[in-house]
Parts: structure tokens; C-alpha cells; sequence
């Protein structure tokens, strides 16, 4: 009998210890920035309102420079690159694109201002999916693609290869040529905003610059309602989210999902930027469109910078990113919290 307790004190013990590794396991999704601009980007991040800030909302990547970061489960937010920044030894300065208005090298809860690319993240939303598209609906500033390493599921390869800001149409062009506008920044309209009378799926249509934008780069939202090719998923994934990239990687490259990102077009320049963001139509994670850069109109989670995240991306974030590994370890307890009991009172 002694050695039957002393095997059951171990067994608990183990129990412990799988409970702790669980925690480790289904904890979150690692995120690597990567710039292969041949100029320096300043990232910025920003976590949706109830997601935790990550190590850093805002930093300096040089060229040929990666950074990695730890997001947990039910995460959602947004990442972007900044171009033509100056800022002094004291981090305090500004950007010619992507500025977040923070006045320093930290974005600090503050998003891009438009025209800038965005790459989006829901992480375990509806259905236990991570959901994830690049973002044009706010303007184009730089070259991104986001890849997947790891995880079930589509997992597609999604972004832009193109420089739009050598195609953007003199009307779209920011100022100092470095980024290029989306219709609804340069001209406000309710129909190129999906505002107003123009706020639903079946009344706000793709325009003539939003089809620029979807014809360079197909798989990238190019309008408010542009869900159905911008939208994509992945079960526990981690991911890649590179600037300039020349081409996907090597493992992308041999997939017939990176087929249509776009061909590459070089690097973007630097500009100066534009009016104020109140976010993209696709928001974070899903791009389910159910916003307009202008508006943020519909339903769905606030962001930290006033704009929307919608209910489907969102979904049950209180699912592990691994359910089945929950329901083992509740199993192994069942089991050696009541076997050893009945086998007692044999």
C-alpha cells in the first residue's frame, strides 16, 4: 500500500507539472518582423482595446534586421511599417509615413495614419481559427507580406510584392510621393467610404482605385467590403511579417497559395504623410470589412485607436489555442483523482 501512495504522489506530481507546461503550450503565437527594405523601417503595433500591449508598440528594424515577439491567445492587433523617421537620442521625432502621432519612437495605443499598409491578427477566434489579412483600405506606404510557419488550416501566404507608390494615380499621391492615399482619405466621399447610404456590402462597391489596388495586389484588401479574397485563416500558426519582401521565401515560394500576391515591384521611397486614422475597413485580425477608413462604421470590437474589429474575427477568444490538450489533462485527472480513491476502499 505505501508504494501504491508514493506512486500516486508522483502521478500528482506529473499532473502538476502538465498543468504548468499547458499553460506554456497553449499560451500564445510568436510573431517575427523582418526588413529587407534597403532602408530602415520603424514598425509600429498596435493591440486591439482588449488585448495587452506587446514588448514594444514602436521601434527601429535596420535593413536586414528581424524582431520577435510573444502574443497570447485571443490576441488581436494590427502591425505596420514607418518610413522617413527622424528621432533624436531622446526618441522623440516624427514619420514621413505611417506616422502614429505619438511624437516618439513608441506608438504608445496610437495607429497609423493613413495612407499606410497594415497587416491585421485575430488570434483563436471563431471557431478556434486564427484570422489574418494585409490591408490596403487605408492606403499603401510599403511593400508587406505575412506568411505562415507551423499550424493547420489554410495558412496561405497574404500581402502585397508591388510598389503601388509607382502606380498610385497622381490624385492618390500623398505628399513627397512616398505613400499612396485610398480614395476614400484623398477625396471623402460617402461611396468611396462606404459611409452613409453606401454602408452596406450590397450598395458599396469596388471602385476604379480600389481595383488598382486589388489588380496589383489580389489577395490585399483594396475596399471596405473586399472580404471573401482578403480574408485568410490559421489554426496555431506562427508568423512572418516581412517588409520589401523580394519574393516570398523559399517555403512560400513552392506553394501555389503565394501565386497571386503580386509581382514585385521594388521599394518603396519615403513621404510625407497624411490626415489622421481613425482605422481601416478590414480592422484587425478578419478584414471582414465591416468598417471604412473614414468612418469606422459597424459592429464589432473598439480598437485602441477608435476603429473596429468585427464580431466574427473576434469570436470565443476564451478558447485555448489546443483544446484537446485540455480535455487530455482533465482526463488524467479524473483518473487519478478517482481511481486511487475506489482502489482505496478495495
Amino acid at each position: 500500500m505505501n508504494s501504491f501512495k508514493l506512486l500516486y504522489t508522483a502521478m500528482l506530481r506529473i499532473l502538476v507539472l502538465l498543468s504548468m507546461l499547458s499553460g506554456l503550450y497553449v499560451s500564445g503565437t510568436t510573431f517575427t518582423l523582418v526588413n529587407k527594405c534597403d532602408y530602415t523601417v520603424w514598425p509600429g503595433i498596435l493591440a486591439g482595446a482588449s488585448s495587452p500591449k506587446l514588448d514594444s508598440t514602436g521601434f527601429e528594424l535596420q535593413h536586414g534586421g528581424a524582431r520577435t515577439f510573444q502574443a497570447p491567445s485571443g490576441w488581436s492587433g494590427r502591425f505596420w511599417g514607418r518610413t522617413g523617421c527622424s528621432f533624436d537620442d531622446a526618441g522623440q521625432g516624427t514619420c514621413a509615413t505611417g506616422d502614429c502621432g505619438s511624437g516618439t519612437v513608441e506608438c504608445n495605443g496610437s495607429g497609423a495614419k493613413p495612407p499606410a499598409t497594415l497587416a491585421e491578427f485575430t488570434l483563436n477566434g471563431s471557431g478556434g481559427q486564427d484570422f489574418y489579412d494585409v490591408s490596403l483600405v487605408d492606403g499603401y506606404n510599403i511593400p508587406m507580406i505575412v506568411e505562415t510557419n507551423g499550424g493547420s488550416g489554410g495558412c496561405e501566404t497574404t500581402g502585397c510584392l508591388v510598389d503601388l507608390n509607382r502606380r498610385c494615380p497622381n490624385e492618390l499621391m500623398a505628399e513627397g510621393g512616398g505613400a499612396c492615399r485610398s480614395a476614400c482619405e484623398a477625396f471623402g466621399t460617402p461611396e468611396y467610404c462606404c459611409s452613409g447610404e453606401f454602408g452596406t456590402p450590397d450598395k458599396c462597391k469596388p471602385s476604379m482605385y480600389s481595383e488598382l489596388f486589388k489588380n496589383a495586389c489580389p489577395r490585399a484588401y483594396s475596399y471596405a467590403y473586399d472580404d471573401a479574397t482578403s480574408t485568410f485563416t490559421c489554426s496555431a500558426g506562427d508568423y512572418t511579417i516581412t517588409f520589401c519582401p523580394s519574393s516570398p521565401s523559399q517555403k512560400s515560394s513552392t506553394d501555389s497559395s503565394t501565386s497571386n500576391i503580386g509581382a514585385t515591384g521594388g521599394s518603396a521611397g519615403s513621404g510625407s504623410d497624411s490626415n489622421t486614422s481613425t482605422g481601416s475597413g478590414t480592422d484587425t485580425g478578419t478584414g471582414m470589412g465591416t468598417g471604412t477608413s473614414s468612418t469606422g462604421t459597424g459592429t464589432g470590437s473598439l480598437m485602441g485607436d477608435g476603429s473596429w474589429l468585427t464580431d466574427l474575427a473576434s469570436g470565443d477568444s476564451s478558447n485555448t489555442r489546443h483544446p484537446t490538450f485540455g480535455l487530455q489533462l482533465a482526463f488524467l485527472f479524473f483518473v487519478i483523482t478517482f481511481l486511487p480513491t475506489s482502489l482505496f476502499q478495495l
